[in-house]
């Protein structure tokens, strides 16, 4: 292992020269000001996604292997995303016999594992369910599942069954810019984990969600409005009931139906 430090076309605007000019008010804060701390970390994380791009392009240009891939996670886990690897993570964390890669603590509260796969690896579900059974037999709530290129966070919700929700998907090396996918793996920082910002990213991901979607599309209030609408546009005075049902047979997919 490596020790170096490292959520029309506008008409043109005629401007007349002989005007007197006028000197703008000074413009207001469009919101509250971003704490230290955050815009400290999100400028760590931006750093670091340029610094490892080039060791992951390698990574992945020579199909390396699981452990090489460990050795490159490791050193985004410290250096972008803030985690004392003493202190904060332990590796090959014991599950009932089995080892997830890592497991997350924070002032000793166990908050997430972490599987990686090789950096070629294209994540799947088959994947996400070795995770999650850690995750169900030790009660925690996040899932990380990374192949070093891409991280994914995903949020456990117990019962019977589970619920699984994806929280957070970026590539490191895809066409977003640096900023755009620092803006996504800050919530992934010890500073933001800690203080639960990624519960508030999970509920505005599970509330968007083409299952929440549907229930709304789908839902009784909805249909009635697409009635009073249908019988607007074509005068045909069509029945509530019937809307719901053609719009779950024809509308909606049916993955988003289960």
């Amino acid at each position: 292992m490596s020790e170096q430090p490292y959520v029309e076309s506008v008409p043109p605007v005629v401007v007349d020269d002989e005007a007197p000019s006028i000197t703008p008010e000074k413009a207001k804060p469009s919101g509250p000001k971003m704490p230290k701390w955050e815009t400290t970390a999100r400028e760590r994380v931006k750093v670091s996604i340029r610094r490892y791009s080039k060791p992951l392009a390698d990574l992945l240009a020579r199909d390396a292997n699981e452990g090489d891939t460990r050795l490159l996670v490791t050193d985004i886990l410290e250096h972008a995303l803030g985690f004392d690897k003493y202190e904060d993570l332990t590796t090959e964390y014991g599950v009932k016999g089995e080892f997830a890669d890592y497991g997350i603590r924070i002032d000793k509260e166990l908050l997430a594992f972490v599987e990686v796969k090789r950096v070629s690896t294209k994540l799947s579900a088959k994947h996400l369910r070795q995770v999650e059974m850690y995750a169900v037999n030790e009660g925690v709530e996040w899932m990380i599942l990374t192949s070093g290129v891409e991280w994914r966070a995903y949020h456990l919700t117990g019962g019977l069954p589970v619920q699984i929700d994806l929280a957070l998907d970026v590539n490191l090396l895809g066409d977003e810019t640096p900023t755009q996918k620092a803006n996504q793996l800050f919530y992934l920082t010890r500073e933001s984990l800690k203080k639960r910002q990624i519960d508030e990213l999970w509920k505005a991901k599970r509330a968007t969600s083409p299952k929440s979607l549907a229930a709304v599309v789908g839902s009784e209030p909805v249909a009635t409005a697409v009635r009073k609408e249908l019988k607007r546009r074509t005068g045909q005075n069509l029945v509530t009931a019937d809307i719901i049902r053609l719009l779950r047979e024809t509308v909606m997919k049916p993955e988003c139906l289960e």
